[in-house]
């Protein structure tokens, strides 16, 4: 009986990982195709850049 529960156990661990790495997988799509659709969206010529501040020089927008 045993060695059927161990069989049986690590069936069920090769599933769950099996699982957690299709999860993952799919979430990291969806991650890629949210930044794509993000930065593809933004006009970057409107975005503000940071110029170094002489006095301070610290870099602030403008």
């Amino acid at each position: 009986m045993p060695p059927l529960l161990v069989l049986a156990g690590s069936l069920v661990g090769i599933a769950m990982v099996r699982w957690a790495f299709r999860t993952a997988g799919r979430v990291n799509q969806e991650l890629e195709v949210a930044r794509a659709t993000m930065f593809a969206d933004a006009d970057r010529a409107k975005l503000p850049t940071l110029r170094p501040d002489p006095v301070t020089g610290a870099y602030r927008p403008g």
